[in-house]
């Protein structure tokens, strides 16, 4: 079975630091690109970053220049280290993979996701 799981969620204050992991099992991350997307309450799933193999990243403007990603594929994992953390980040995180950026980004309710890491931001 093919899966991917977060980890590394909880509550931090304003201005703190959380780095999210996302490990994969059952294929080679190795040959994947990797996504984060973020779902507050009573919001849409949005896509905030990209890493594809080889090193080319994306991010969305809300993120860019405090988030940035990572990956072990040793490990199988994918990280996503978050700095500067202000209330409005506080989502359910999710990753997801495929073959590149263009299809990560593409990703919707139809598709599979895993339980998501619950991040909170607040004094």
């Amino acid at each position: 079975q093919v899966h991917v799981v977060e980890s590394g969620g909880g509550l931090v204050q304003p201005g703190g630091s959380l780095t999210l992991s996302c490990v994969a099992s059952g294929f080679n991350l190795r040959r994947s690109a990797i996504g984060w997307f973020r779902q507050a309450p009573g919001k849409e799933r949005e896509g905030i970053s990209c890493l594809e193999d080889g090193s080319k990243s994306y991010y969305s403007d809300v993120v860019k220049g405090r988030f940035t990603m990572s990956r072990d594929n040793a490990k199988n994992t994918g990280y996503l280290q978050m700095n500067s953390l202000k209330p409005e980040d506080a989502a359910v995180y999710f990753c997801a993979d495929d073959s590149n950026c263009a299809k990560v980004s593409a990703k919707d309710s139809r598709d599979s996701w895993g339980p998501g890491t619950q991040v909170t931001v607040s004094a």
